[in-house]
């Protein structure tokens, strides 16, 4: 099977933390609420929770529904619970690596999630080996947990100040310990997560669709820089960070994050409309039909068709049910099985100027086999609007792409991925209009666009890299 989603950015992982005075079912609970958030990883899934100050944790390989049921989450009482799912972009993909991540030290049982990359897991790693630390894992997260450990005769709560301090790079992190829920925000706010309440619990979660899931009220985000301990006592924070400012990854708005989610004070889907609506301006173009690929680019083309007067309209298809295992048997069958994930909707495309939306283009695999679906389809032109600017650089601060040679705008002008992809048009969002639509009173992280990031980068590395 030729899968359409293969050559987007991937998100490294979803976070999600409840804390509770009452034994309500925090399991199921995170469960929702990692349900939500399963766009942001399907690799793996797992969830610890605190009952009477011990942390029962249980993960695996797939999707939360594969990993989950009932009569497991039943087994899993407690007041408090951390949750996560993951893609990977440091460390294999294998259940050792699957999150949260326990251990057992001077301050009891403590079990983190992670969302993000350290820039320095390098160094520090090598450094805490160099001390007699043993790892059971390729993941940078278990950096962090082994830095807690190390200053855990300080307190839980100094022990995370003192671990912040010694780390860089992006991180959204939950932390359970034997009576406390913290999360951590990196000093730039690469990584989204925020603060709900549901009935006297309070809820910590990487995006605020989760807190819709299970009904629990958005509160704020954590700011970035911030320390969030909730306990019986109720929540409090430290900022350990002194010069803090949000620089959020601008693709949370573009790709990342689901379209009914706030991050920040921004509407996604608002954000996408206005993309779609900037990119007609920049580069309009005569049609019958705005189509949008599934599913990130539909507030786009709606956005498109509004300011262009063209008629919005359904063009592909997606199969829902197609799971990441779905496999066919034989080579000659993959290569057949186009329209297994996504269908051109015929009677919309035949014989007609279309315009397709995508949200980014990145290996331009993917966007090629659109273009064909729909000249097979019938269409009479294809123009190709993409509703971010050209994505030229690496992402070091947890989406999959290490290397420039990678990313076809690093390597083709737009003339050339135009013929790459053969469609008759092609068109980008600038840079300052994408601003535009975000709010140009806000910083974001424009790394892989600009190539200059909030942190210093490191040498392009590979995410296997302290695989045994």
């Amino acid at each position: 099977m030729i899968d359409f989603e293969q050559d987007k950015f991937k998100e490294e992982c979803g976070v999600f933390g409840i804390f509770s005075k009452t034994n309500i079912d925090v399991a199921h609970l995170t469960y929702y609420g990692l349900y939500a958030l399963q766009h942001r990883g399907q690799e793996s899934a797992g969830i610890a929770v605190c009952n009477e100050g011990e942390i029962n944790l249980h993960k695996g390989m797939g999707l939360v529904t594969d990993v989950f049921d009932t009569e497991i989450l039943d087994k899993m009482p407690g007041n408090a619970a951390i949750g996560h799912v993951r893609y990977s972009t440091t460390g294999g993909s294998n259940v050792v690596n699957a999150q949260p991540i326990f251990s057992k030290f001077k301050l009891g049982s403590i079990s983190i999630a992670h969302n993000g990359n350290l820039v320095n897991a390098d160094v520090v790693r090598e450094l805490l080996q160099d001390g007699g630390t043993v790892f059971q894992t390729s993941i940078d997260t278990e950096v962090i947990l082994n830095l807690i450990a190390r200053n855990a005769k300080k307190g839980i709560e100094n022990a995370v100040a003192d671990t912040i301090q010694a780390i860089k790079g992006s991180y959204a992190i939950v932390i359970l310990t034997n009576d406390k829920l913290i999360g951590v925000r990196d000093p730039n706010g690469i990584r989204p997560l925020c603060i709900g309440k549901f009935e006297d619990s309070y809820v910590m979660c990487s995006e605020s669709c989760a807190l819709d899931a299970i009904g629990a009220e958005f509160v704020r985000d954590v700011d970035p820089g911030e320390i969030v301990i909730i306990d019986k006592e109720g929540i409090r924070s430290i900022n350990f960070a002194e010069k803090t400012k949000c620089e959020t990854c601008v693709f949370e708005y573009i790709y990342f994050a689901r379209p009914d989610s706030v991050i920040d004070g921004i509407s996604v889907y608002n954000s996408r409309e206005l993309a779609g609506e900037q990119l007609f301006k920049e580069s309009p173009v005569d049609a019958d039909i705005v189509i949008g690929v599934p599913d990130s680019g539909l507030a786009a083309a709606a956005g498109y068709a509004k300011a262009s007067g063209i008629p919005y309209g359904i063009g592909l298809i997606k199969n829902r049910y197609v799971g990441r295992t779905f496999i066919a048997p034989t080579q000659e069958l993959r290569e057949k099985a186009v329209s297994v994930k996504l269908n051109p909707l015929k009677v919309n495309i035949e014989g007609k100027r279309v315009v397709i939306i995508d949200d980014s283009i990145v290996r331009g695999t993917t966007s090629k086999k659109l273009v064909d679906l729909l000249r097979k389809a019938g269409a009479k032109e294809i123009h190709f609007r993409v509703s971010s600017p050209i994505v030229k650089f690496p992402c070091y601060f947890g989406i999959n792409i290490s290397y420039r040679s990678e990313l076809i705008g690093a390597q083709k002008t737009v003339d050339e991925i135009r013929d790459y992809i053969g469609a008759d048009s092609l068109g980008y969002l600038s840079i300052g209009s994408l601003l535009k639509t975000l709010g140009e009173d806000k910083k974001f992280c424009l790394g892989c666009l600009k190539g200059v990031y909030p942190i210093s980068a490191p040498m392009e590395v590979d995410k296997d890299r302290f695989e045994v």
